[in-house]
């Protein structure tokens, strides 16, 4: 564009030289100017061919990456489309280990349900086990000690010599071996009755309710159950228990109204301002 506009100024400088001239005739100066003028547009013209042939040869390098461009805009665009296909592949198989997964966590959920119940029931085997061995160890110690034991009717009879004589201590120890060893026996029965005798009049009343209880439930028929019951209702009022002593002694009544031990209860019931009848 410049260039364009140097060419016009140059024309018109020449015409106004020529206009200048005297019409008879042109100077040496005007043919050396013209002269000029014609190599000044001639180096014009080929500054405006040379800058043609550099912006054709830009507008190509300028083509060219612009082509570059677009092949590797291309080459992103295949290989994001690659990239998202193998995020997808990858998601499925994520999904199908993801699920893999989830069953092998139930299976070891199971397995570990399992293993518990296996684990209790070794447990409990082993606590058998060693409940039975403690049960046969008791029994082997009490059959070893009832080797040694005394006989039967000497050691009750020394347990009531000593429960008579003042020594309710020494009678305890004797009466309680006399029911480890020989539990079975009818004087096992009265040996609780006096063991509970000896608690009631220590006032252990709850220890004399459990062996009156022993001479209730296991020897019901035996001379001592009257006397037993009487006590464990007196023992259980004792306790503070009034409702439970009051129904037992109406039981008394009720089993042996003729007895000695049912006159005691009326007397005690009567104490107490309650009724013989429940």
């Amino acid at each position: 564009m410049k260039l364009h506009r140097v060419s016009a100024v140059v024309a018109l400088l020449a015409m106004l030289w020529v206009g200048a001239a005297p019409a008879w005739g042109v100077s040496k100066e005007m043919v050396q100017l013209q002269t000029q003028v014609q190599q000044l547009q001639e180096q014009m013209t080929a500054m405006q061919r040379s800058f043609d042939e550099r912006m054709g040869v830009m507008n190509n390098l300028v083509q060219q990456d612009a082509d570059a461009v677009n092949k590797l805009v291309a080459a992103l665009t295949t290989l994001q489309a690659a990239m998202q296909k193998q995020q997808s592949d990858s998601g499925t198989k994520t999904d199908q280990l993801s699920g893999q997964l989830q069953s092998l966590n139930d299976t070891l959920d199971e397995l570990k349900v399992r293993l518990a119940k296996v684990s209790k029931q070794l447990e409990d085997m082993q606590a058998s086990q060693q409940s039975l061995a403690a049960q046969q160890a008791t029994q082997q110690a009490a059959a070893d000690a009832a080797k040694n034991a005394p006989p039967p009717d000497v050691l009750y009879n020394n347990g009531l010599r000593d429960y008579n004589g003042g020594k309710p201590d020494v009678a305890a120890g004797e009466f309680s071996d006399y029911v480890k060893f020989y539990p079975s026996t009818e004087l096992a029965g009265n040996s609780y009755y006096y063991l509970g005798e000896i608690q009631f009049k220590q006032g252990n009343y709850q220890q004399a309710v459990q062996s009156y209880d022993q001479v209730l439930q296991n020897f019901p028929s035996g001379n001592k159950a009257a006397s037993a019951q009487l006590k464990k209702g007196l023992a259980l009022v004792e306790l503070g228990k009034q409702d439970d002593g009051v129904t037992e002694l109406r039981h008394l009544i009720q089993r042996y109204p003729h007895s000695p031990e049912a006159l005691q209860a009326r007397d005690r019931l009567r104490k107490l301002g309650v009724s013989t009848r429940g």
